[in-house]
């Protein structure tokens, strides 16, 4: 699945909670329907962004896995 992100937040190299909060702050900027995607080398940001997301009822696109980091991609649906 190939979508474009709106807000691309590179949190590679910061650890937990950082990439989840940096998360959270661009979600709260971002206008519905848009899509943000977060990098991390953080392993828990693995697991605990998706929780959230689903927690706060949007949407997973989904968690990847690239060279050396991780892509974590929703989009606000409310």
């Amino acid at each position: 699945m190939d979508v474009k992100a709106d807000h691309i937040i590179d949190a590679r190299n910061s650890y937990c909670p950082g990439p989840l909060m940096e998360m959270i702050k661009a979600y709260k900027q971002a206008k519905v329907g848009e899509v943000i995607s977060i990098y991390s080398t953080d392993v828990g940001t693995k697991k605990d962004a998706p929780a959230w997301i689903q927690k706060s009822g949007q949407e997973l696109i989904g968690v990847f896995d690239r060279d050396g980091y991780y892509e974590i991609v929703m989009r606000k649906v409310k």
